[in-house]
């Protein structure tokens, strides 16, 4: 089974959007039993006394609109050092997430955190729709790039 964590700052907006992408796609090969998929964010913004904000308005709006089913009761959870241990792969959205993750782990003695748009062809970051608002954008982001990491676990039968 290839357990995969899906990081970003808050994990409202862009990791919760590629949890729920990632679970169609691989649902779609019939391969939900290969596969654990969650996501999870770097820092406490979105958690109050230990409870974690839902999924941003807007980037549920995003999961609605392409017709992705999602857990209405997600709720932002944060990456903790154990999680290193858990998973195979921590997939972030952008650079900062990164260094986050690393900051967290306070290693990555086995290269597992990895940015979601190096497995597409142009690579770099995935907007980040806080800033942007634009929570379209962000989806095709998202959605690219689970489309080409799906296929680079399939089709190279990549081990993490």
């Amino acid at each position: 089974m290839k357990k995969i964590m899906f990081v970003c700052h808050g994990n409202i907006c862009r990791s919760p959007m590629a949890e729920f992408v990632m679970k169609k796609l691989v649902a779609e090969r019939g391969l939900e039993r290969e596969f654990l998929i969650e996501s999870s964010a770097t820092h406490t913004d979105e958690i109050w006394l230990g409870r974690g904000n839902p999924i941003y308005p807007p980037a549920r709006e995003q999961l609605i609109i392409h017709s992705v089913d999602f857990d209405e009761n997600k709720r932002a959870v944060l990456l903790e050092k154990e999680d290193y241990k858990k998973y195979d792969l921590f997939v972030c959205m952008d650079g900062e997430n990164i260094r986050s993750m690393k900051r967290i782990f306070g290693f990555d003695p086995d290269g597992k955190c990895v940015k979601l748009m190096d497995f597409t062809k142009r690579g770099g970051d995935v907007s980040d729709p806080w800033y942007t608002r634009d929570f379209a954008l962000a989806f095709s982001d998202i959605y690219e790039g689970c489309n080409a990491l799906l296929e680079e676990l399939l089709n190279n039968n990549k081990e993490f």
